[in-house]
This record gives structure tokens, sequence and C-alpha cells, in this order.
């Protein structure tokens, strides 16, 4: 019976942690103008698999191996003829940096050329071919010290 009590405690325990931590999803549209605005998307969530980015280059914090080192990712989504399809979306892991969502808030659908976005970053780290165009991929190196797993000490 003391079993079957302790098992059954074990149990709630370990649910109540695990739904404490779970993945919170605060993937949204924040519109800027008419023809301006931009996603946050983070990895993994419904939304990023709706945008079609499921081949986007990020690199989690989380992984032991990257020792809390990844990379964000912005991705721009363009027509045959070079020119901005769909707002763009910046898919991170942690907060969102102020002075991305300020850049790719400046964009506009329907005249913002790659050229526009290669003066702003540079070249794209992957390009993702389609059959309506093509998705740059730009990533933005990450750090979170808190998600270090080594440090030389144990």
């Amino acid at each position: 019976m003391q079993t079957r009590f302790l098992c059954a405690f074990a149990l709630l325990t370990i649910a109540a942690v695990a739904s404490a931590t779970s993945f919170r999803d605060d993937s949204r549209y924040v519109a800027r103008g008419p023809r301006t605005g931009y996603y946050i998307v983070r990895p993994g969530s419904v939304l990023m698999q709706q945008l079609g980015f499921q081949a986007a280059p990020f690199r989690d914090t989380l992984d032991p191996l990257n020792h809390g080192r990844g990379a964000d990712v912005l991705a721009f989504r363009f027509n045959t003829a070079a020119v901005l399809s769909a707002p763009p979306t910046y898919i991170v892991q942690g907060p969102p940096n102020d002075f991305y969502m300020r850049r790719i808030g400046s964009f506009i659908r329907g005249r913002t050329t790659s050229h526009d976005v290669e003066s702003f970053f540079g070249r794209p780290k992957q390009i993702e071919k389609r059959r309506d165009g093509f998705i740059a991929y730009y990533t933005i190196e990450v750090y979170n010290p808190f998600e270090e797993s080594s440090g030389g000490r144990r």
C-alpha cells in the first residue's frame, strides 16, 4: 500500500514539474503598417511549420554539444522576381533582439528586393529554392551562458 502511494506521488510530482517547464509558444505576427510587419516564431512551433520554414538553419542552445551557443534565423520569402512576397520571419529561441525586429519591420512586401535585404544583412547563409521563388535564411549567432554544460569544472 505504501509503495503504491509513493509511486503515485512520484508520478504526480513528475507531471507537475513537466507541465511547469513545458514549451511556451508565443509565436505571433507583429503588424507595423499595411504592408510592413513580421513574424516572431519559436523553433518547432505550429506557426513555423505553417509558414514552411522547417529547413531553417537554427541551432539550439540547449544542445549539450553546442555548449550554450546557437543560432537564431531571419527568413525572407521572395518571389521569382526577387521581391519580398511575404512578411519576414524572425525564428528566435530566447528574447528577440530589438535591432533585428526594427530592421525586418522596415521591409515592405511587394517593394523590397533581395538586394535591399543583402545590403542590410550581407549574403544569406542558406537559400531554399521553391516553385514560387526562394527563401533566404540569415543566421544570428547567439550565446546563452546558462545553457553551457561545461567550463572545465565538474
